[in-house]
């Protein structure tokens, strides 16, 4: 892209980015902060008393209502009635208050309205009308090297941040952590890009050369330059289409706990082949199949190996996970499984996840 096209596109998506400051009320958060700070438990283990440590919070951050401001994203709005799209992770806390500001200034409280169980997407909306918004592109037509550019609110700090970049990569895979109190998660799909995407700039959008959203930024690998992550814009859409059509985020279950077999897995537990997907607890206290699940009831049983979804080979490269994404509730899935040396197909009818 020339200097006057990125200008132009930047013109046009700009008053539809928003920032989200999150904030909580005073004495919730000295508490969790008291809690985090709490000497280690050595001391109660010699019946001796812990006093936990006292954390001031200044009274400069502190506003009229109690409320301390301890964090903050990015979003863009998708439709003039105040529907914003963010990401999952940037709203995670139930108990924070979270505040949307246009780029005019105005700020307005966020409605959450959907978090969607499996991407890091979330869908908001603010009391408004008549607002500027973003079309929504088809992020299964990018090519590798293709032009991007990301906004944001970089680092809580620097709002309306800019950085251009191209298509690095394409169905990228990582393991991400929004905070150390989370478990991490495996994000899938992604477009990769060397445009800087930063903390702050998470749920701003990616755009294309058309001024397109194709992605929603999501996360950056720490330690690492140039490489950052989004999510494509196409599930996204499917949120919102949901929410239109359902009032709610619909996903599919299928009810199977599995790791995808490679040779170094077929090695070590000695199985018959080197592709499909294992069936198999994740813990102790976990079921393979998940109870009442449609896996259950089509028969599913722990150890069994599902070779293909509607005669599509399962392997690292595709797993069940890729292939429910294009799936809805309801949906008559077929399964080529292996069991014992023996194959069977299993019919399973996909419910709705809780």
């Amino acid at each position: 892209m020339n200097d006057k096209k990125t200008i132009a596109i930047i013109k046009k998506v700009m008053p539809a980015v928003v920032s989200i400051a999150i904030a909580k009320h005073l004495a919730d958060l000295e508490k969790e902060l008291s809690q985090e700070s709490s000497p280690a438990a050595d001391g109660a283990a010699n019946n001796k008393p812990v006093e936990k440590e006292k954390i001031d919070i200044p009274d400069f951050m502190v506003d009229k209502r109690g409320m301390v401001e301890v964090g903050g994203g990015s979003g863009f709005i998708v439709s003039a009635n105040g529907i914003i799209l963010t990401n999952k992770h940037v709203i995670s806390d139930p108990q924070a208050e979270y505040t949307v500001i246009l780029n005019d200034g105005q700020k307005f409280p966020a409605v959450i309205l959907s978090r969607d169980p499996i991407n890091d997407v979330a869908i908001l909306q603010i009391p408004s009308e008549n607002l500027p918004f973003l079309k929504l592109g088809d992020a299964t037509k990018l090519q590798l090297g293709q032009s991007l550019i990301a906004i944001g609110n970089a680092l809580g700090i620097f709002k309306n941040t800019v950085s251009l970049g191209i298509v690095s990569g394409l169905s990228r895979s990582i393991m991400a952590q929004a905070d150390p109190d989370h478990p991490p998660q495996e994000m899938r799909g992604l477009i990769q890009t060397d445009a800087a995407i930063n903390p702050g700039n998470s749920g701003g959008p990616l755009v294309d050369a058309k001024g397109l959203v194709i992605g929603v930024n999501a996360a950056i690998v720490s330690g690492a330059q140039s490489i950052g992550f989004a999510i494509p814009v196409n599930a996204a859409k499917r949120d919102l289409d949901d929410m239109k059509n359902y009032g709610r985020i619909r996903r599919p279950l299928l009810g199977l706990r599995y790791i995808m077999i490679d040779d170094t897995l077929k090695e070590k537990m000695k199985l018959p082949i080197d592709y499909g997907a294992l069936v198999v607890r994740e813990s102790a206290r976990d079921s393979a199949v998940v109870p009442g699940s449609p896996a259950e009831k089509a028969g599913l049983k722990e150890k069994d190996i599902v070779l293909a979804l509607d005669g599509k080979k399962l392997d690292r490269t595709r797993p069940i996970q890729d292939l429910l994404e294009n799936k809805n509730v309801g949906d008559v899935i077929t399964l080529v499984v292996l069991r014992g040396g023996k194959q069977f197909d299993a019919a399973v009818t996909l419910a709705e996840r809780k």
